[in-house]
């Protein structure tokens, strides 16, 4: 975790802004955890309290484990999504503000269970974050909302980086928490209102 945090830092410290392409290429597409934990990480970050930068984001990871779970060695990106960028000042902050809870995530994090790591959970877990993906757009209606599905996503990035079975579990776990969220407070009607206008 704090490896790619520093190389966000990094990053980010030698742009002045970011592409979603940069940090995609930074991370490479020859294994899931990665590519699906650091778009996620800066869903849940400050940045991502920026309006339609979650949307943004998760349409990524979405043609992401799509790619993925066909096996697909280099990612495609279509300009839309590669070409959005994000100041580079702001992408280095965030991943510093994280560094804390990395390195404590590095400690308790690791190989448990890894049986629950393997191709099989990994194509399952990748059919869950797309389903994650898609609860994404209307949860930008609540404030702070996002950080959810975004946190779960990340979950299921760091299980798979570092094969640990008890989190992938418990990321599990938290895809039902994030989709009765959004059935309760969006899809019938009592969650608040808000909406998103910005851009990157």
């Amino acid at each position: 975790m704090t490896d790619i945090l520093d190389r966000l830092v990094d990053v980010g410290d030698k742009n002045d802004s970011v592409s979603i392409g940069d940090i995609v290429g930074t991370f490479g597409s020859r294994s899931y955890g990665p590519v699906l934990l650091v778009p996620a990480l800066i869903g849940v970050s400050p940045v991502g309290g920026i309006p339609t930068v979650p949307t943004i984001l998760a349409a990524t990871l979405l043609l992401i484990v799509i790619q993925l779970v066909f096996g697909k060695e280099h990612l495609w990106l279509p300009g839309i999504l590669k070409n959005r960028s994000v100041e580079g000042e702001k992408l280095a902050n965030a991943a510093e503000d994280m560094e804390g809870v990395g390195k404590w995530m590095d400690k308790i994090f690791h190989g448990r269970l890894e049986m629950f790591t393997g191709p099989t959970a990994a194509r399952i877990a990748a059919g869950v974050v797309a389903l994650l993906c898609l609860a994404v757009p209307p949860l930008e209606l609540l404030p702070f909302a996002v950080a959810l599905p975004m946190a779960v996503i990340a979950a299921f990035g760091i299980a798979l980086t570092v094969r640990d079975g008890l989190l992938m579990l418990l990321a599990f776990l938290g895809s039902g928490a994030a989709f009765y969220v959004l059935v309760t407070q969006v899809l019938l009607g009592s969650g608040g209102s808000g909406g998103s206008g910005g851009m990157f």
